[in-house]
C-alpha cells in the first residue's frame, strides 16, 4: 500500500516546512489528479493508520480533492476536460498536453489559532 508512504512523506514535508507551527496544523488539503492513481478512500485509510502509529499527528485531519484531467490543444488553443480517458480536444484533435490531473500536492494547510 503505497499510500502509507505517501502520508508519511506528507507529514515529513510539513514538519520540515513548519517546524515551529507543526503542532498547530489542523487540516491538510491534498489535490490529487485522477492520473496520480491516488484513491481518496485509500489515502484516508492510510492517514488513519499513520495516526494510530504516530500519536503526535493525531491533531490533524486530511481532505483529498480529486481533480479531473485537462489537456491543452495546440491547434485551437483551448483547454478541454478529458472524459473517459479520451485525450481528444472539443475541436476533435487528439492531444498529449496534460495540464492538470497528474499531480499530487499539498494544496493548503489549515492551522488552529
Amino acid at each position: 500500500m503505497h499510500e502509507i508512504s505517501l502520508v508519511r512523506n506528507i507529514f515529513n514535508t510539513l514538519e520540515a516546512e513548519f517546524p515551529d507551527d507543526f503542532d498547530r496544523i489542523k487540516t491538510i488539503h491534498l489535490k490529487a489528479g485522477i492520473l496520480s492513481n491516488v484513491q481518496p478512500i485509500l489515502m484516508q485509510n492510510a492517514f488513519e493508520a499513520v495516526l494510530e502509529d504516530q500519536p503526535k499527528y493525531r491533531h490533524t485531519s486530511l481532505e483529498v480533492n480529486v481533480v479531473p484531467v485537462k489537456i491543452y490543444c495546440d491547434d485551437c488553443h483551448k483547454e478541454t476536460e478529458v472524459i473517459q480517458y479520451k485525450f481528444v480536444c472539443s475541436c476533435g484533435k487528439p492531444s498529449r498536453n496534460v495540464i492538470q490531473g497528474d499531480e499530487l500536492l499539498i494544496s493548503k494547510v489549515d492551522f488552529t489559532e
